[in-house]
């Protein structure tokens, strides 16, 4: 048998099912540390695709003047228009802005022709200007 201190400096016996209490704490604190902290980034992450979504449709004569409508459903913001897709969609602390062409691909599934991955809402907001920009040229 082996010994372990307690609080008063004393050694007293361990047993196995005091090792293995001692382990399963260990493993359970782990558990709720690393589900805290996924919650932490799928809040920031849900966040961010709010203060997208709100930085879009702040300006609906815009969207109107170049036809398009805006989605957000959970973690993505997407501009639809009638020939292109472009989105943001937040995952663990970055945002993957992609645009597709609805012109040459099956519905709803447009073809993606461009994919950037930013760090922060204001350069998601730039790059999707910059993609906006590409496809009404």
């Amino acid at each position: 048998m082996t010994a372990r201190s307690n609080k008063a400096g004393e050694f007293v016996p361990m047993s196995l099912k005091a090792a293995f209490e001692i382990e399963h704490a260990k493993r359970q604190a782990e558990i709720r540390r690393r589900e805290e902290a996924e919650r932490r980034q799928q809040e920031e992450d849900l966040s961010r695709a709010e203060e997208l979504y709100d930085a879009i449709v702040g300006d609906p004569e815009f969207l109107a003047a170049h036809r398009l409508t805006v989605d957000w459903r959970r973690y993505r913001v997407s501009l639809e228009s009638p020939d292109f897709r472009i989105s943001a969609y937040f995952e663990a602390g970055r945002a993957s802005i992609t645009s597709g062409d609805k012109r040459a691909a099956l519905p709803g599934s447009p073809t993606p022709r461009k994919q950037e991955t930013v760090e922060t809402v204001a350069e998601a907001l730039s790059v999707m200007a910059l993609f906006l920009v590409d496809e009404t040229r």
